[in-house]
């Protein structure tokens, strides 16, 4: 079976963007991003909200034809490109994306499904709202989390209205030389039960 995820840079007390959406704080220097691809290269789809698509759709399509962009930045452009992308959604009325999905209702079950399919691992990037909901869905597998040395004092939590334990075993951790640490912690408590997939209908922040 698949596995779906969560990939966040979070700030030492917890938060995943500044109170305003601020993401200037998080370190994506050439260690980190080279990191970042080679996590990139074991999963096949992407998964986002409707303001992290936006974001992602308005930048790296134009890294493709900029004379400017390093070998990095082309290598990780192209595979996003072409990489099956599914954007959670119900303001949104079309995407138009290179291989990109919209996806505006019955959520947990389209998940569900896709997880019993062929493939490698399905990456949740960012997208706060939507990790949130994915949690209380209890659909989350994996959480990669980059802590970054910065306090922020107040902002968007990455983890919010949990109302169940998530019992997770730490995998593998990575020290790196800006003084990020990466942890990847597996769901232990990961069967799917129904009466939190039905929380989707109380969570539709994700679906604006």
């Amino acid at each position: 079976m698949r596995k779906l995820i969560s990939f966040m840079h979070v700030s030492l007390d917890g938060f995943v963007t500044g109170p305003g959406g601020e993401m200037d704080w998080i370190i994506i220097d050439e260690e980190i991003f080279k990191d970042s691809i080679s996590f990139a290269a074991t999963t096949d789809t992407a998964l986002y909200g409707r303001k992290t698509y936006e974001m992602m759709s308005g930048y790296w399509p134009g890294v493709l034809t900029n004379p400017n962009s390093t070998a990095l930045e082309l290598h990780y452009a192209e595979w996003i490109e072409n990489i099956h992308k599914i954007v959670f959604s119900k303001t949104l009325k079309n995407v138009n994306w290179n291989n990109t999905q919209l996806i505006k209702e019955n959520i947990a079950e389209r998940i569900t499904k896709l997880k019993q399919t062929q493939g490698k691992s399905m990456m949740i990037f960012s997208s706060p709202n939507l990790t949130h909901s994915f949690m209380q869905m209890n659909l989350i597998d994996e959480y990669r989390i980059n802590v970054n040395p910065v306090v922020l004092g107040k902002g968007v939590p990455l983890f919010k209205n949990i109302d169940h334990m998530i019992d997770l075993k730490l995998l593998k951790t990575k020290k790196f030389k800006s003084g990020v640490v990466g942890f990847l912690y597996e769901q232990k408590n990961n069967l799917k039960q129904n009466n939190l997939k039905q929380k989707l209908w109380q969570h539709k922040s994700i679906l604006m």
